[in-house]
């Protein structure tokens, strides 16, 4: 299949895109016009919109984006090494460029890859350093004089890295490797029925939309007046995706779950229904003074002929003073009416999560909040159908502990895990392979376990315990022949 058959290959205005530069990630939205900071350089996007994702840019002058041409490789003088460093002194003279000199190569226009093959050529002890050395040289000085920019596809392992890397907080620093066995655990695929509980930015619900590929239904569980979505937005995902997107407040579950529930409880703002006789009376009466005022001009101008052209502009200016607060009722009216609209819409949508929920047969729970886990799993347990898994996500382990001895006391549960994730990155160059020296201090904890029905154990726990006490019929033969 072609390339310009498959749209979503390529950059369009609109999208949600993310700029990669090493291992540094920024998600923006693709629009012209507009100016991006990132790592430091200003550019815009507009000669980006077209290109297929992946496609690595130099900034030119004036904010310009240039798709990157491939570089030769190295010529045969940059691979002259020496075989010790032990004898190069770092005293800051070995480089005969000073800062002046650099400023006017880039004031003549000329670019990354040529002032770093000019800084090559005027170090004195570039060609006595080791290959490795030279290697490490040349990454050092292209992170520095290179503009160049990746722009990447989110994903949920690109924007998992990016919300680590830049605002861990906002995602309860909750890892990426953490959020892949989350997934997994959870067993999230097409189809699924999920419960999702989680103040992760929006993170985690995305990655689970992702993962289902629009088919089936999320119901998220949220705190507050609102979900928070901002990491959702930037996936980039089409409408079809949010149609099975549902949400339902926190507040709500004790009486979803004791069958006090019903659509007259909803939050609802009475703030977009009141106004309605408030507008519609304060405009009848602004009606009725501004005819007072049109009767008594008409009054005067019968009275007084000599000033009838005074008269007339305050006429036109009445007139125009009535077209102008008529359009701003008018305005106001219609914005009501829109917001009545949203809300019965939203009353409506949270009707019909309820029901969803009623129906205790969700496929997975997943929690990663920032509360207390225990009275949150407890009470939306009660969703989920039997044999399905659910995962909950902490930063320390001491709630989840809690959280563990309680679901062992209230049964339900079986294949009950506490877990820690770990995680270390290894270096993998020719020769050089190994861990790097900076890693993660901790992932976060999972506790996850799947949920089995008790219902039956319940009802047949007196008569299991008859037949323990129920002596066996070889021991009462025994007896009897005894007896006998």
């Amino acid at each position: 299949m072609e390339e310009s058959a498959k749209p979503g290959l390529r950059i369009r205005e609109g999208d949600c895109a993310v700029l990669k530069r090493d291992e540094v990630f920024k998600a923006v939205l693709v629009l012209r016009r507009r100016k991006v900071i990132f790592e430091k350089q200003w550019f815009y996007l507009d000669n980006a919109i077209g290109h297929i994702y992946g496609t690595t840019f130099e900034v030119s002058s004036g904010g310009s984006l240039q798709p990157k041409k491939k570089m030769e490789e190295t010529t045969t003088e940059t691979k002259e090494a020496g075989t010790d460093n032990r004898n190069i002194v770092d005293d800051g003279k070995s480089q005969k460029l000073t800062h002046d000199d650099i400023k006017a190569l880039k004031d003549k226009g000329i670019k990354g890859q040529e002032i770093i093959q000019q800084l090559i050529e005027n170090s004195t002890t570039f060609r006595g350093k080791t290959e490795f050395a030279q290697d490490k040289y040349i990454k050092k000085k292209k992170k520095k004089y290179e503009a160049v920019i990746t722009i990447v596809k989110p994903s949920t392992r690109i924007l998992s890295t990016m919300y680590y890397a830049r605002e861990p907080g906002k995602i309860n620093h909750l890892r990426y490797d953490t959020l892949a066995q989350m997934l997994t655990l959870g067993n999230i695929r097409a189809g699924n029925k999920m419960i999702v509980m989680e103040t992760c930015a929006g993170l985690v619900l995305g990655a689970i939309m992702e993962r289902m590929g629009g088919y089936g239904s999320v119901i998220q569980m949220y705190p507050g007046g609102g979900p928070v979505r901002a990491a959702t937005s930037c996936f980039g995902f089409p409408e079809s995706f949010f149609n099975t997107l549902y949400e339902f407040p926190l507040s709500k579950v004790d009486s979803l779950v004791s069958g006090t529930f019903s659509s007259e409880t909803l939050p609802s703002e009475p703030e977009y229904n009141v106004p309605v006789e408030e507008e519609s009376n304060g405009s009848l009466d602004e009606k009725q003074t501004l005819i007072q005022e049109t009767e008594e001009e008409s009054s005067t101008e019968a009275v007084m002929e000599s000033n009838e052209t005074e008269e007339q502009e305050t006429m036109d200016l009445a007139a125009e003073d009535t077209e102008y607060k008529e359009s701003k009722e008018k305005g106001n009216k219609e914005n009501i009416r829109e917001k009545q609209r949203k809300q019965q819409e939203r009353r409506r949508k949270l009707v019909e999560t309820a029901a969803l929920l009623e129906e205790k047969n969700a496929d997975g729970l997943i929690v990663a909040s920032r509360f207390h886990p225990t009275p949150l799993l407890l009470s939306l347990l009660e969703f989920v159908a039997p044999s399905r898994p659910f995962v909950v996500y902490c930063q320390y382990k001491e709630p989840l502990l809690e959280c563990y001895t309680k679901l062992r006391e209230k049964g339900g549960v079986i294949n009950l895990k506490l877990s820690e994730t770990w995680l270390r990155n290894y270096q993998v160059l020719p020769d050089r392979s190994h861990p790097k020296l900076m890693m993660s201090g901790g992932g976060g904890y999972i506790l996850s376990g799947i949920t089995v029905t008790v219902e039956k154990v319940q009802s047949d726990a007196s008569s299991l315990e008859a037949q323990k006490n129920e002596e066996p019929a070889s021991k009462k033969r025994k007896l009897k022949e005894l007896n006998c």
